[in-house]
Order: C-alpha cells, then sequence, then structure tokens
C-alpha cells in the first residue's frame, strides 16, 4: 500500500493550505499528472474519478491561522500529515512531493516533482487543488467583492486592490508580506 501525498496553496495570502494523500492500489486513471498542467476539466473529471477508485484517499489541512503560527512550510508538513493520518488504510511507504518530509512514524521518501512522475502524487495534486479551489470559490460568494473564484487568494493586482478597497479578512495570511505591510500601517 503505497500512498502518495501532496499539497497545494502555499502562495496565497488567503485560505487555508490543503493537503491530500492517496492509496491508488492497481487502478491508476489515465491522464494523470501534475494538477497545475491539467485543464480544469481533466482535474474535474480525475477527481471523481481518484474518489470512486482509489484505495483510500484523505484531506488534510492547516489554517490560516496555524500558516501565521508556525510558517508556511511547517504547515504544509502538518497539512501532509494530517492526511495521510485521515486514510482508512494504512499505507506501507509513503512518496511525498517535494525534498522534506513531515515528522510522522511512516516509511517515507520525498520525491522532487512527483507530482508529475508519481501517479499516487498525481492523484493527491489533483484532490489537494480541487479541494481548495472549490473551498476559494464558496469563499467568494461570502466575499464577491475580493474575486477569490477568479485568483484563489493568489497576489494578484484584482486580489491586492479588493485588500485596499475593502480590508483584510479573517482568512488571510497575516505573516505573509503584502497583507503584514498593510496591518502596519
Amino acid at each position: 500500500m503505497i500512498a502518495g501525498c501532496d499539497e497545494v496553496g502555499r502562495g496565497p495570502l488567503a485560505g487555508d493550505v490543503v493537503a491530500a494523500a492517496v492509496i491508488l492500489g492497481d487502478y491508476i486513471p489515465e491522464g494523470l499528472a501534475d494538477s497545475k498542467k491539467l485543464s480544469e476539466k481533466k482535474r474535474l473529471h480525475l477527481f471523481t474519478e481518484i474518489q470512486n477508485h482509489a484505495v483510500s484517499f484523505a484531506i488534510g489541512r492547516a489554517s490560516t491561522g496555524e500558516i501565521d503560527e508556525l510558517n508556511i512550510l511547517n504547515a504544509s508538513l502538518l497539512a501532509m500529515k494530517r492526511a495521510v493520518e485521515g486514510l482508512s488504510v494504512r499505507p506501507d511507504h509513503v512518496l511525498v512531493d517535494g525534498n522534506k518530509l513531515p515528522k510522522w512514524e511512516y516509511s517515507a521518501e520525498a520525491v522532487v516533482r512527483g507530482d508529475a512522475s508519481v501517479p499516487a502524487i498525481s492523484a493527491a495534486s489533483i484532490l489537494a487543488k480541487v479541494t481548495r479551489d472549490q473551498e476559494l470559490i464558496s469563499l467568494d460568494s461570502q466575499y464577491p467583492e475580493y474575486g477569490f473564484a477568479k485568483h484563489k487568494g493568489y497576489p494578484t493586482a484584482q486580489h491586492m486592490a479588493a485588500i485596499e478597497a475593502h480590508g483584510i479578512l479573517p482568512i488571510h495570511r497575516r505573516s505573509f508580506g503584502p497583507i503584514a505591510r498593510l496591518l502596519k500601517r
């Protein structure tokens, strides 16, 4: 039972960092790739395929408060740890995208660019990205003036202008440079 694990949302100014862990087993969905390289339509199709056929999958996250308290790297590792711990089947080994591993008792290895080369990591990348994107789209209805459905919390000109015009929200990461600078004014 090999699990793949990946996270998304390290760069945005708003929202949780979200991780997923996936044990695919024998079924490998056609078209798996790094979630950032796939169209939204293809990601949504694979999101359903993975959920319907994976041996086990789980989502983990670290909140904006945890990101501000721990820093984004440690919060990302925490989200990945939570995702793996959420699996209904204990993995024999975990392959983690990147070059760092969470502190845990699992047999594991870090795989640089694993989201492009390891199917289980690609699957985790897709689950994490679609989950986070859907959450930001949902926040768009709560805060329509910020445009979260479009920029997903990243520091675009539109997002920065909305923050200037409407203020900092509870979902903004206060430790991130652009937000921290506004708070010092």
